[in-house]
């Protein structure tokens, strides 16, 4: 089964946030599509690093966009950030975005590295026309001290109830998500052993929302 039949991708507009993949996730899932001959943008409400190999237009205008869309199917798209070397939203509304391309997978907040992460009260930056939030989570943090693992550690071990140095685990990360409630969905990145496999299945186990999990880098995919 395709990644974004297995996540239920609509045409208009992706959020997708957490940790552990985001970026690769949108790169993968932009790809699958736009190979089917959809219109698929890349983007962010925060701000990302232009991806390698692709078109990457800056501020550009609606006509500029659409002709991309339409000669190259995948495109990503923002404003630059002086000095950063990242781009940040898109001046164009988010509806019209929608409007250009097929898809619209825009990804709404950053973890720094880290595979879990937990949101501080301004985030994340879902667009409101966003159909669906996709959460990421890293299976390469269970078993890691939350210091460690989780961008934000003290406010994931609050929800989750435990302390900083205590590991991270399907459990914890459940706790997490169950208390934020952010998402429609979870995909489970970095399940690439039959320990993190498993640790994929305890977590979506314990949540009520559609769940997949793999990797992204090996490009196997399964429900969970």
């Amino acid at each position: 089964m395709d990644l974004a039949e297995l996540l239920d991708i609509r045409p208009g507009v992706t959020a997708v946030i957490g940790g552990g993949g985001k970026t690769a996730l949108l790169r993968a899932l932009g790809k699958e599509l736009a190979a089917g001959g959809a219109r698929v943008l890349l983007c962010t409400s925060t701000k990302i690093f232009p991806f390698p190999g692709l078109p990457n237009l800056a501020d550009p205008t609606e006509a500029a966009l659409a002709e991309a869309l339409e000669r190259r199917r995948l495109v990503c798209a923002g404003t630059p950030v002086p000095g950063t070397g990242k781009l940040a939203a898109p001046n164009i509304p988010m509806a019209r975005l929608a409007a250009l391309a097929d898809y619209v997978l825009a990804e709404a907040d950053g973890a720094a590295g880290r595979p879990l992460k937990a949101h501080a009260s301004h985030e994340p930056a879902v667009p409101p026309e966003a159909g669906q939030t996709i959460v990421v989570v890293g299976a390469s943090g269970f078993g890691r001290p939350i210091a460690l693992a989780a961008h934000r550690p003290e406010r994931y071990a609050l929800l989750a109830g435990v302390f900083e140095d205590a590991p991270a685990a399907p459990e914890t990360e459940a706790a997490v998500l169950l208390a934020e409630g952010l998402h429609d969905r979870i995909f489970i990145n970095q399940a690439e052993t039959a320990e993190s496999r498993k640790g994929a299945a305890a977590l979506a186990a314990r949540l009520s929302c559609p769940a997949a999990a793999g990797s992204l880098m090996r490009k196997e995919f399964f429900l969970c």
